[in-house]
């Protein structure tokens, strides 16, 4: 059974490792060498090799081998789209145009034994 991958708390190394480690599985689970698959994605086998140790690469070798090996669509849910918010929707009745800045916290309440500063 294979361990649950802790992403919250994982260094970005190690998620680098993890997932060139899943795209080596997936490479070899459909039996295809790293020369054949890096020539589909138009990289260098050298490059292929990087990604596939967790050697930094660019997001660009990771779209392209993503698509050579057919997983394109997996990109979606990287990311949730924020268009997708019918609470909200309901809520303002319009599109949000800008971000706001959190409130600053409440201050404490006063109380007789304070000196008067805020300390």
């Amino acid at each position: 059974m294979a361990q649950k991958f802790e992403f919250e708390t994982a260094s970005p190394g190690d998620i680098e490792k993890m997932l060139g480690q899943r795209l080596l599985e997936i490479r070899l689970a459909r039996n295809i060498n790293q020369t054949d698959l890096a020539e589909e994605a138009g990289i260098s086998r050298r490059t292929m090799t990087r990604l596939e140790n967790g050697e930094g690469v660019s997001l660009d070798t990771l779209i392209r081998v993503m698509r050579a090996l057919g997983l394109a669509d997996r990109f979606a849910v990287l990311l949730p789209d924020p268009a997708i918010r019918p609470i909200e929707r309901v809520r303002q009745g319009k599109e949000r145009q800008r971000a706001r800045r959190t409130s600053k916290p409440a201050a404490r309440p006063w109380r007789w034994d304070d000196k008067g500063d805020d300390r």
